[in-house]
């Protein structure tokens, strides 16, 4: 949605009113729950009109028989951007969820952990169908194989510029190189190869702004992790 702040703001401000009211809304309406003048909430509104998010009609005025009066209802563009923008709420609160498990269960060093994990992202990546629940899981997945079957990997991946320089795209050939460690289980290998045909499209599906997330994730991830440990070498 290409709107500054301001027009955000006021548009949301008209959306919470028109829920409310259930009615087309007078620019009035609009002016008084923002506090500003009658002109610049006119005005407003015809720049969200012009944007296809609102749209203008004439009302005839109950109280004055003959005279209409202007009034203001969303488009269907407003509400599938309303949809959208709650779609993407959900999505984020589900990643964060999803980011503060995983780099938990990173902060034990145990192998189990780290094993019971791997195992855990895998089970769940074919279902996962939102980009950034899907490259996290997949990523997380990925380079903490990497961990337990050579120690020395990810610091030679961090060392290389992966993930800031050289990109998330390059998690493809990663999970490829996966099926030359001896000592990874088959089954999760085919699983990792399997949904490493969804990454790419999954990457693309990501914004800008999500994308920055994603890489600051698995920069944090790989800066988490320690050499695992078993349980009884604690002991």
């Amino acid at each position: 949605m290409n709107l500054t702040g301001r027009q955000k703001a006021f548009f949301g401000a008209f959306l919470d009113l028109y829920h409310q009211s259930q009615e087309p809304l007078h620019y009035t309406q609009i002016a008084e729950k923002l506090g500003v003048s009658a002109i610049t909430a006119y005005d407003m509104l015809r720049i969200l009109e012009k944007r296809g998010l609102v749209h203008s009609q004439y009302m005839q005025q109950e109280a004055k028989r003959g005279r209409t009066s202007i009034v203001f209802v969303p488009t269907e563009e407003a509400q599938r951007i309303v949809t959208t923008l709650t779609g993407e709420i959900k999505e984020y609160h589900d990643w964060e969820q999803v980011r503060e498990h995983v780099l938990k269960k990173l902060a034990t060093n145990q192998t189990d952990e780290y094993h019971d994990l791997v195992e855990e992202l895998l089970d769940r990546l074919p279902a996962v169908n939102t980009p950034m629940l899907f490259i996290t899981e997949m990523v997380a997945a990925v380079i903490i194989s990497l961990q337990l079957s050579h120690s020395d990997l990810v610091d030679k991946l961090r060392a290389a510029g992966f993930p800031k320089e050289t990109g998330l795209s390059a998690l493809e050939g990663l999970a490829v190189g996966l099926t030359l460690a001896e000592r990874m289980n088959r089954g999760f290998l085919k699983v990792i190869l399997v949904q490493n045909q969804r990454f790419a499209k999954m990457l693309a599906a990501c914004s800008g702004e999500n994308h920055e997330r994603l890489v600051a994730f698995v920069d944090e991830l790989m800066g988490t992790m320690n050499r695992p440990t078993t349980s009884q070498e604690n002991e």
